[in-house]
């Protein structure tokens, strides 16, 4: 819980510090679904951890629902409004997607055209800046560290009990995302904020295809080396998106 704790406040502080599309980029990297899925392969065979991808793919996928709320939201309402919708609408589609049970190839093929479409319809959010930062709050690092704490915690204690799909869609609820928006939104106003989230939709299909991965090759290579190419396919995923956006810049 502690490592989960500081390697998602240590990403968070440098993407409190970065523009949008850095702190979009931070943002989408496994650093909280990482170190769970670390957790659950310390607990639980291969299998396990193949079958969770695909609740976590779905959870992903539940992010379109997430940003598309907060988005449009915070361009006119307050924190409190914003994010409890956009949690909101990531709970009623994570839901969906759960009863549904889509498959492998569906959830690539909605992942890529979702957050795709996302993109093209954030375009005139993306570039939005802050018009001054007021102070952190000192109960904000705290606050953050012990939400990841306990996200990790409460997943690898439950997950023997509620099976591998729900336990990939805990690993992968958006604390991440959530947290910086609750810290970081009235500190540098909605539209600013936005505009981190605006820029994680492309992110998100990198976290989604390394997640894929996990479920395709955990068997195969077994877990440690499923998770590592995993966090390498985020990486240069999102490595190669900051460079599309220096080279259009």
């Amino acid at each position: 819980m502690a490592v989960a704790a500081s390697v998602v406040v240590g990403c968070s502080l440098l993407a409190e510090r970065s523009g949008p599309m850095v702190a979009a980029m931070i943002a989408t990297l496994p650093i909280s679904a990482g170190p769970v899925y670390v957790f659950l392969a310390l607990e639980h065979e291969p299998a396990f951890l193949a079958a969770g991808a695909l609740g976590s793919m779905s959870a992903n996928l539940a992010n379109t629902g997430l940003s598309l709320a907060y988005v449009l939201l915070a361009q006119r309402f307050g924190t409190l409004l914003s994010l409890g919708a956009a949690l909101a609408a990531w709970l009623v589609a994570a839901m969906m997607l759960r009863a549904l049970e889509p498959s492998f190839i569906v959830l690539v093929c909605a992942t890529v055209v979702g957050f795709g479409a996302l993109h093209l319809l954030f375009r005139p959010y993306l570039a939005a800046r802050p018009k001054a930062v007021s102070a952190r709050p000192w109960y904000a690092i705290p606050l953050r560290a012990g939400a990841v704490a306990m996200l990790a915690g409460t997943v690898t204690t439950v997950s023997s009990h509620v099976g591998p799909a729900w336990s990939g869609v805990l690993a992968a609820f958006p604390i991440v995302l959530s947290s910086m928006i609750a810290m970081l939104q009235p500190r540098i106003g909605g539209p600013a904020m936005a505009a981190v989230i605006a820029n994680s939709a492309l992110g998100l299909i990198g976290f989604g295809l390394a997640i894929g991965s996990v479920h395709l090759s955990a068997v195969a290579l077994g877990s440690g080396l499923s998770l590592a190419l995993g966090l390498a396919i985020c990486i240069v995923w999102n490595l190669g998106l900051m460079r599309l956006k220096r080279g259009r810049g």
